[in-house]
């Protein structure tokens, strides 16, 4: 099972990610960082594959992906 780590901190919901996502379980949330961004959240872990794309898009190094 592949996890996902997303820092908030460092997210500015561009939403690069949500574009990659073969599963397509990331998605805007409602909830924003301190610098005002609304972040990523990741809305089904079980279907993660792990594939990483959402890691290599990110221009920000804010997703890290595990298998």
């Amino acid at each position: 099972m592949a996890q996902i780590k997303i820092d908030e901190e460092r997210c500015k919901g561009c939403e690069l990610c949500t574009t990659v996502c073969p599963k397509g379980i990331l998605q805007l949330s409602k909830r924003m960082n301190k610098k005002g961004y609304l972040v990523i959240e990741l809305t089904d872990e079980e279907k993660c594959i792990g594939c990483g794309m959402c890691a290599l898009m990110c221009p920000d190094v804010a997703i890290e992906v595990w298998k």
